[in-house]
């Protein structure tokens, strides 16, 4: 088993910064892509950033050029750093992951969800 426990979220002003952190744990062979999705309250969850293994990334429009996706394949870690924030980036952020546990397995995987408020 694998999990993805998510930290960073809180609540911040508008223009002000925020980073998330996904933390991947448990039996990982090695991790695939990654992303962050996020669910405003009373919207379908959307794609927000994704990094590949290699580091190649992209960005929801709404996000481009505020927020910075990163990993660290290391430490199994990934991060959102997130800036400009606007009252619209108001949501529950959830971190998703491709692990591989073995050779032979493969599986997807969400976090828990942390919530990133922003007040005007």
């Amino acid at each position: 088993q694998v999990q993805l426990v998510e930290s960073g979220g809180g609540l911040v002003q508008a223009g002000g910064s925020l980073r998330l952190s996904c933390a991947a744990s448990g039996s990982i062979f090695m991790i695939n892509d990654m992303g962050w999705y996020r669910q405003p309250p009373g919207k379908q969850r959307e794609l927000v950033a994704a990094i590949t293994s290699g580091g190649s990334t992209n960005y929801a429009a709404s996000v481009k050029g505020r927020f910075t996706i990163s990993r660290d394949n290391v430490k199994n870690t990934m991060y959102l750093h997130m800036n400009s924030l606007k009252p619209e980036d108001t949501a529950v952020y959830y971190c998703n992951a491709e692990v591989r546990s073995s050779p032979w397995r493969v599986n997807n995987y969400w976090g828990q969800g942390t919530q990133v408020t922003v007040s005007s």
